[in-house]
């Protein structure tokens, strides 16, 4: 963000606290800004971008190769819902993937997560920008993602409910097709 821009978002923080009767120490309006500015790092991202950024695939011989089912699970993240700008949080995403003459480097599956999700985001949308991704960088159809994560919206607002969790799963290709795959993935990210 511009600097100028940096200064306008600081002195509008500081204008809404006051609206809403709320003074604010000295430093606040600029640690809030510099938060949401992290937190929404890639709001302005494309799908094609993030795949660009983490793009370290891998060749593999689908004749010789294993396509045996890749899984990595309890990524934790967190974002800012789009509805209430509340955070959700302890979420932890597992994606699972049948590899298609590309694998991805493993790191790069954490870290195009992480960077979907410094967006404004609904937990269902999250799933969709993986697999979009994904998709784009193994060549494959086949890719599950679960997200497990608690919502502010949820726990600090509306019903208060501190030990409520949403749970969301998307599931393309041979996840599809196959309920034993399915059940191998989900059975996969629930063991330790």
């Amino acid at each position: 963000m511009k600097n100028n821009n940096v200064d306008k978002a600081q002195k509008l923080t500081k204008e809404l606290f006051e609206c809403l009767g709320i003074k604010l120490m000295e430093e606040t309006p600029k640690r809030f800004v510099a938060m949401m500015q992290y937190l929404t790092s890639y709001e302005n991202i494309s799908n094609e971008e993030i795949a660009n950024a983490v793009n370290k695939t891998f060749e593999v011989n689908i004749e010789t190769d294993s396509k045996n089912m890749v899984v990595v699970k309890d990524i934790e993240v967190f974002s800012l819902c789009e509805h209430h700008i509340a955070l959700m949080y302890d979420m932890k995403v597992s994606v699972g993937y049948i590899p298609n003459n590309f694998v991805l480097g493993l790191s790069k599956i954490v870290r195009l997560v992480d960077m979907v999700c410094k967006r404004l985001q609904l937990q269902e949308k999250i799933a969709e920008d993986i697999i979009d991704v994904m998709k784009i960088l193994t060549k494959s159809d086949s890719i599950a993602v679960y997200i497990e994560a608690k919502h502010s919206c949820v726990t600090a607002r509306g019903i208060h409910n501190v030990s409520a969790k949403t749970v969301t799963t998307n599931m393309g290709g041979e996840f599809l097709k196959s309920e034993t795959l399915k059940l191998s993935f989900l059975e996969n990210i629930k063991n330790s």
